[in-house]
């Protein structure tokens, strides 16, 4: 499973299942490549990365992905010289009903959460191809179910697992290969950046107790444990997956 000396690119690395997943690489002697838009939380994510394994090799980028991937890319291969794993991860968060929300909405999500992760793809697979490197994607458990009042936010992640699942046929004769994982609620930002006051947030994690089979929501680093599989070579025969990460809740008949 060793991931020692692999160069890897996280988005979205600067808080909650990102920063999560650039500290478990981290642990593992990673080469982390951090990538985030908030320049302070970035250095704090890469401060608990270094206290996680202080030799490890960090590089921080602070970038946006939706006009930034060619520059993410070209300064990992400049100050690396290579490229192993791509963990795509930034995403962004709207609600809305159809006869509310308006098509920027639209364009903002699928920009972010598709349209980036295309980009970033598209330049880092010449650099995978020539290390068999993997690419593992964050989607959500929105993309296999259908939620009500989120539709731009379901409909990009449903996209992006078909995504992987086309990539991952695209590039296997290259043998690389694309997974993704689909997280459910796990215990982040997201929400509360929504507006919802602290009760509100209590209230949305109680309802976790019932909606969720495990009886809870999910904590970052779980996520990060699967990507950490998922990028290794403990799954070198698995590729174009979709893993729910989501305490069986995808399995219920209703949310």
């Amino acid at each position: 499973m060793s991931l020692v000396g692999k160069v890897v690119i996280v988005t979205g690395a600067s808080s909650g299942i990102g920063a999560a997943t650039a500290e478990a690489f981290a642990k593992q002697g990673a080469k982390v490549v951090l990538v985030g838009r908030n320049e302070p939380n970035l250095k704090a994510a890469e401060a608990v990365c270094k206290a996680a394994n202080s030799k490890a090799e960090l590089f921080s980028i602070t970038a946006d992905v939706t006009v930034d991937a060619e520059r993410i890319i070209s300064a990992t291969i400049e100050r690396f010289g290579q490229l192993d794993v791509l963990i795509n991860n930034a995403g962004i968060f709207e609600t809305g009903n159809i006869l509310d929300i308006d098509v920027d909405q639209f364009d903002r999500v699928f920009n972010t959460n598709l349209r980036s992760v295309f980009l970033l793809t598209k330049l880092a697979a010449p650099h995978l191809i020539k290390t068999q490197g993997n690419i593992v994607n964050v989607s959500s458990v929105a993309g296999l179910r259908s939620i009500r009042d989120i539709s731009t936010y379901c409909a990009s992640k449903a996209a992006l697992d078909q995504f992987t699942r086309c990539i991952a046929l695209d590039l296997a004769p290259k043998n690389v290969r694309v997974n993704a994982v689909n997280p459910g609620v796990i215990v982040t930002d997201i929400h509360r950046r929504l507006g919802l006051s602290p009760q509100e947030l209590d209230d949305f994690y109680s309802r976790c107790k019932e909606t969720h089979p495990l009886g809870r929501s999910g904590e970052p680093k779980e996520v990060a444990d699967a990507i950490i599989f998922l990028a290794s070579d403990s799954s070198s025969f698995i590729t174009g997956a979709t893993l729910p990460i989501d305490g069986g809740l995808n399995a219920v008949c209703s949310i």
